[in-house]
């Protein structure tokens, strides 16, 4: 269970609070503002707050004075050019900020990704919970032989419970150590904090606000939506996708084609596709390309 009875209700409350405003809102991202998304077995994602949106882009991109009286079709057309053309400046003008339920481990991937502003739950002021990332059998998988670090195929049903068993009873026994290297009481030693917290296991979760604007964003879900992103960060990209179209339509639209759908060849890669265009029979030993570069050109030249 992700959060608590008592959570809940503290999510609850704070959702029926309502505050006039004159700043630009979206009603579809208003109906998800604060509703926990759950992630993975223990996990969370939920918007905290935002600012902007698709017309705040335009805005700042034409700098006027006010939300203007064009067409959406112009609006949606000066999107697709800013992101067609990398123009990032007039995206980072919208921010959101997240909470997020997250596992140790995912959160050490995550903070790769600087350009946020982040405040993470902290185990020398408070007492973690006792939850524990434990992977689905359908994701027990062994190391890739092709992919330094990433999967390859399912263990058996066998095996995969035995790995589940082993990362389940090393967690509870080294929060059940942490427990006891707190505690006062019986056989306790008052170790500080910031001391028994270094036992834990990194499937332990931990929380954070991660607040960033939108041009950040983006480029954190380009790198994380990939098929060759960890499937634990993974689904929390996935998540936030749907807050994006939520939140951004028009830009979200404009992302899926230009950044999330797109590929980027070398110059050396474009001189290859012109000459096959012009019906050269073109081979990887002249190209002037590594094997590597090669094939993944081939990939995505045949789909």
């Amino acid at each position: 269970m992700s959060l608590t009875d008592a959570q809940r209700a503290e999510i609850a409350a704070h959702a029926q609070e309502t505050s006039s405003t004159r700043r630009p809102t979206v009603p579809a991202l208003e109906a998800m503002l604060y509703e926990p998304q759950e992630v993975l077995d223990h996990g969370f994602l939920r918007v905290i707050d935002y600012m902007g949106d698709d017309s705040a882009i335009v805005q700042a991109a034409r700098v006027s004075y006010g939300r203007g009286t064009r067409k959406v079709s112009e609006d949606a057309g000066l999107i697709r050019y800013l992101m067609r053309h990398r123009h990032s400046s007039p995206f980072e003008m919208c921010e959101m900020k997240f909470h997020v339920k997250l596992p140790i481990f995912v959160a050490r991937q995550w903070i790769r990704h600087r350009m946020a502003s982040v405040n993470e739950y902290s185990a020398r002021y408070s007492i973690l919970d006792s939850e524990f990332y434990i992977p689905a059998p359908e994701h027990m998988a062994a190391q890739s032989a092709v992919n330094r670090q990433g999967r390859g195929d399912v263990l058996a049903p066998d095996d995969a419970a035995a790995v589940m068993d082993i990362l389940r009873d090393d967690a509870i026994r080294t929060y059940r150590n942490y427990e006891t290297m707190l505690s006062t009481e019986g056989d306790g030693y008052g170790l500080a904090r910031e001391l028994a917290r270094i036992n834990l296991t990194v499937n332990t979760y931990t929380q954070w606000y991660w607040k960033i604007d939108l041009h950040n964003l983006m480029h954190f879900l380009a790198l994380r939506l990939d098929p060759h992103a960890q499937y634990e960060i993974r689904v929390y990209a996935e998540a936030m996708l749907k807050i994006l179209h939520a939140w951004v339509p028009q830009t979200a639209a404009a992302f899926e084609d230009y950044r999330r759908g797109a590929v980027t060849f070398s110059a050396g890669m474009l001189k290859i596709v012109r000459r096959m265009l012009a019906g050269e029979q073109v081979e990887q030993a002249g190209s002037g390309l590594s094997k590597r570069e090669w094939d993944e050109m081939m990939a995505v030249l045949k789909g």
